[in-house]
């Protein structure tokens, strides 16, 4: 785990006009302050949550198309000068996989990720002007932020394989296979009960516009989704915990947006008694054959109480044995700890989405509302066995921290990423064919091994699952045919997940981009729009528009 404690935090100012022309009077006869990447550019104007003068808050305005729903916030070139913050964020060290070579270990096991946090996260620090520390970018969650096309299932698994092979953009020799994954899609109608928890950070720390006025915002648009059959409990928690709402039917709106409205913060951060309140009060309410959940929206600044990662992983994997699974919504800057709440959603077979906006928390919890609350298939594991007649190398994109063992594989008590109703998960494998150049010498024994087998196949997939609530596992299994085209041939699925991954890879130091240049990003990202109902597509040209700028400021810069 990395803490990175050079990033400034956003700048939150109330000042009148004439402090603003003093300030900058004086400022232009002063050299740049210090900053990490380019600095924090001017977007002030873009935060609808800040007052000026100390006036009241702006009306929400109304919602904008739904084109271009998920726009972000300008970003313009003048900068604010302002003390520097400390900044104290904290994330997980994530490396690159490593290359394996087939005729030593021609078999990959991971286990699926649903989390998008990361995606939101890194937008946050590309429309406050600066890159991300490479540490915040998990490759697999920005590819899986968005919804795609794949077909649904037709049989009677939950979900169904597809895959694709092209041509990589990365290197001339390479190929990418394609893996998506796409669950079953159950309506709204169709959900069962919900027992729901909402466990709300109020301490201190969370007194910043883009925290609890956040969440409360986030927390409203969820109650609007409730159904009669559904209820909440409402928990807050700061130097103590305090149960604000007891279990209330989803039919009483009024009641539950009431004690929203109420939160205020202040005080320290006391976690582990409110989590354990948390369970408690969910399983009071337990829903048999229900969704019973519990929501925890806080900066993930626990400081009280239990506040290890790995502590809180322990209570939380125990917790989960009740049936009771754990989502966490993460807010806020600074003092953001991303660390452990991606790692405690994972223990807790929950999610984890970063709310950086208010478009965000629609996306999460109202457009994706079946997906993130409803599991269709637990403990979800994909192993890919390589042909080494005609593979001599791979690497798996991503999914640093979700590999498994092999012999994980076919053991049902290993824990392992859930799948929503509705949900697609991809993942991204670069392999070297036979007879071409890779990254690794050639084995003595490899020209052996690779003549002993068939040449139809690159590789073979299974996947094991588990229905929800049961112990024992089911097995789907494909077959990825020796067959690739160019990636301009390849489907608006394939072309937008690639152009992810290599945005992605980009913004980790684009040691596996090969010559790819962030103006050949763009191109990708731009040819691989396809059906955009939110403005999904069209915000990520303008992320990596945005990445391509700063990188070449920071070039420039060394």
């Amino acid at each position: 785990m990395k803490n990175y404690s050079n990033i400034p935090a956003r700048k939150h100012f109330l000042l009148n006009i004439t402090t603003v022309l003093t300030v900058a009077a004086l400022t232009a006869c002063q050299p740049a302050s210090p900053s990490y990447e380019s600095g924090m550019q001017k977007n002030s104007a873009a935060k609808k949550d800040l007052a000026l003068d100390g006036a009241a808050e702006k009306p929400i305005p109304a919602e904008a198309p739904a084109a271009v729903a998920y726009s972000p916030a300008a970003v313009y070139d003048v900068q604010e000068t302002a003390p520097h913050v400390t900044n104290t964020e904290r994330y997980q060290k994530q490396p690159d996989q490593p290359v394996k070579a087939v005729a030593q270990e021609p078999v990959s096991t991971f286990s699926i990720d649903v989390d998008t946090g990361s995606y939101a996260n890194v937008r946050r620090f590309l429309n406050d002007g600066g890159l991300p520390p490479e540490d915040a970018v998990r490759i697999e969650e920005i590819v899986n932020y968005f919804p795609y096309n794949y077909p649904l299932p037709t049989g009677t698994h939950p979900f169904a394989i597809h895959t694709q092979t092209v041509d990589s953009p990365w290197q001339p020799e390479a190929k990418l296979i394609k893996i998506g994954i796409q669950a079953q899609d159950l309506a709204k109608k169709e959900l069962p009960p919900a027992n729901l928890v909402f466990l709300v950070d109020v301490s201190g720390s969370m007194d910043e516009p883009d925290k609890l006025p956040l969440v409360k915002k986030t927390l409203r648009i969820l109650t609007e989704q409730l159904r009669p059959q559904d209820k909440v409990t409402l928990i807050t928690y700061a130097s103590g915990e305090e149960l604000v709402l007891p279990p209330t039917s989803g039919d009483n709106k009024d009641e539950i947006l009431r004690a929203i409205n109420k939160l205020q913060a202040g005080g320290s951060t006391a976690g582990e008694s409110a989590l354990k309140m948390a369970y408690e009060q969910a399983q009071k309410a337990y829903v048999k054959n229900g969704i019973n959940r519990i929501l925890l929206a806080t900066d993930g600044d626990f400081n009280v109480g239990v506040s290890s990662t790995d502590a809180l992983k322990s209570m939380v994997a125990e917790k989960r044995k009740s049936g009771i699974s754990l989502t966490t919504l993460g807010f806020g800057t600074g003092n953001y700890n991303e660390d452990m709440m991606e790692q405690i959603a994972d223990a807790g077979d929950g999610n984890y989405s970063y709310i950086d906006n208010e478009k965000e928390a629609k996306k999460v919890l109202q457009h994706q509302l079946t997906s993130t609350l409803a599991t269709v298939a637990q403990d979800v594991k994909i192993q890919v066995e390589f042909n080494p007649a005609t593979v001599k190398e791979y690497r798996l994109v991503g999914y640093t921290n979700r590999t498994l063992r092999n012999e994980d594989f076919n053991n049902d008590k290993v824990d392992a990423g859930d799948i929503g109703s509705g949900h697609s998960v991809t993942a991204i494998y670069e392999i070297i064919p036979q007879g071409k150049q890779g990254w690794l010498n050639d084995s003595r024994y490899q020209k052996a091994l690779a003549a002993s087998g068939g040449k139809n196949e690159y590789a073979f997939v299974k996947v094991r699952y588990k229905l929800p609530g049961q112990s024992t596992s089911k097995l789907i299994e494909q077959a990825v045919p020796a067959v690739s085209i160019p990636l301009a041939q390849a489907d608006e699925d394939t072309r937008l997940a690639l152009a992810a991954a290599s945005y992605a890879q980009a913004l980790r130091g684009g040691e596996y981009n090969g010559k790819l240049d962030w103006d050949t990003i763009e191109q990708m990202a731009k040819q691989a729009k396809g059906k955009d109902p939110f403005g999904l597509q069209e915000e990520f040209v303008e992320l990596v528009k945005i990445a391509k700028s700063l990188s070449s400021k920071r070039v420039q810069e060394q």
